[in-house]
């Protein structure tokens, strides 16, 4: 397949959406497939092969995130000259909406992912009346398209009884190689004053106001009230890590890091903690099982998905903040529990099932099938002229 791929974020971002997108591209690639990306320029230098780097702004409240600028006029010219066997778009900003006004235009093929929840984002920047409006917006976009790719199970069926059409449930991978717990480092621990009988509660991901972030206060304030000598380790940057270096004295703040580096941090601590309640999945959980760590998140997304309680993590219901923070104390069994290592062993199992190869074979077979119907419905058009 002639593949293009638009999106508004792709590496070397760190974020899940960046993450899934750079795999899929690798893979398909690998497997004989043209794949080319337009996106916006970033702080980085992207290393997109013959894909296209175009004008973007970033959010003047959050410079990490940037959104491409709306290129209708250019999509038609590119696309008219060399037709894409089919068009994904992966975000809904003006770069994606130009690109599927594109494609309907030229009748191409084309697919969407709905990768972040924006309708919720509104909620926790204090902009609730924006969530129904944003949902429209999201709906219409989506149900234009010939197919729209989510993670969960869950979300289709919320997303379903919003009115959303052609829905595919496509998961999330982990590379079990780059993340496990062979990478743990006593060095490392070390230098966050930790020894092997010291607890290490570690939290990864951006550090911005839709990430429940005053629970992740409240959790780590509460660990160090039942074993002070527990060492808190954050790992991520955004708008919102000055407040949390403010309320946290004394935890340790990595910015963002990526590949080995940020394996070793994972398999370095003992307990994860992910009080987040806007992913469409949450890749870092995954990461962090895969890393043989104890996990607690809410019942929802990849934490609904991949966690049984009290077997190979730990869960609070979703409508309740004290119950994710009464099993605080159960992650701080560094050393010496029977249960919480049993839970850290059987979280690597679970991970081990996760690899990208079944995600990649879904998005392959999926965006053929789109290609193969709309050469039927070709055809069919052209027999009846």
């Amino acid at each position: 397949m002639d593949i293009r791929l638009v999106t508004e974020t792709y590496l070397p971002d760190i974020n899940g959406v960046a993450t899934t997108l750079g795999c899929l591209v690798d893979a398909l690639r690998l497997r004989g497939h043209r794949v080319m990306v337009t996106c916006p320029r970033g702080r980085s230098r992207r290393d997109l092969g013959d894909g296209t780097e175009v004008p973007g702004l970033a959010l003047p409240f959050y410079p990490e995130v940037r959104f491409g600028l709306p290129r209708r006029r250019a999509f038609l010219d590119e696309w008219r000259a060399d037709p894409p066997d089919v068009v994904h778009i992966a975000t809904e900003g003006p770069l994606g909406a130009s690109a599927l006004a594109a494609a309907r235009a030229l009748e191409l093929p084309v697919t969407t992912s709905l990768h972040t929840n924006f309708h919720a984002y509104a909620r926790a920047y204090r902009l609730g009346w924006l969530a129904r409006p944003v949902m429209r917006y999201l709906r219409r976009f989506h149900n234009r398209s010939d197919g729209t790719f989510i993670p969960t199970d869950k979300q289709a069926a919320d997303l379903t009884a919003n009115g959303f059409e052609r829905l595919v449930v496509l998961g999330r991978g982990v590379d079990t190689d780059l993340f496990g717990p062979a990478r743990r480092d006593r060095a490392l621990r070390s230098s966050w004053g930790a020894d092997e009988h010291t607890p290490v509660l570690l939290h990864v991901g951006r550090l911005a106001a839709e990430k429940n972030l005053d629970l992740l206060i409240e959790a780590m304030d509460l660990a160090r009230s039942v074993n002070p000598t527990t060492r808190l380790v954050i790992v991520g940057d955004g708008p919102e890590r000055g407040r949390l270096e403010r309320h946290l004295p004394g935890a340790i703040f990595t910015g963002a890091l990526r590949g080995e580096t940020l394996a070793r941090h994972y398999a370095s601590a003992d307990g994860f903690l992910f009080p987040s309640l806007t992913e469409t999945f949450g890749i870092v959980v995954l990461e962090a099982m895969a890393s043989g760590l104890d996990c607690l998140s809410f019942d929802y997304a990849a934490g609904r998905m991949l966690i049984e309680p009290g077997v190979n993590g730990l869960l609070a219901p979703v409508d309740a903040p004290e119950a994710f923070l009464d099993q605080v104390p159960a992650l701080l069994d560094a050393t010496g529990s029977d249960s919480a290592d049993g839970r850290r062993a059987r979280a690597r199992e679970t991970a081990l099932k996760c690899g990208w190869s079944a995600v990649i074979d879904s998005f392959e077979r999926h965006l053929l099938g789109v290609v193969e119907s709309a050469t039927r419905q070709s055809v069919a058009m052209e027999g009846r002229a």
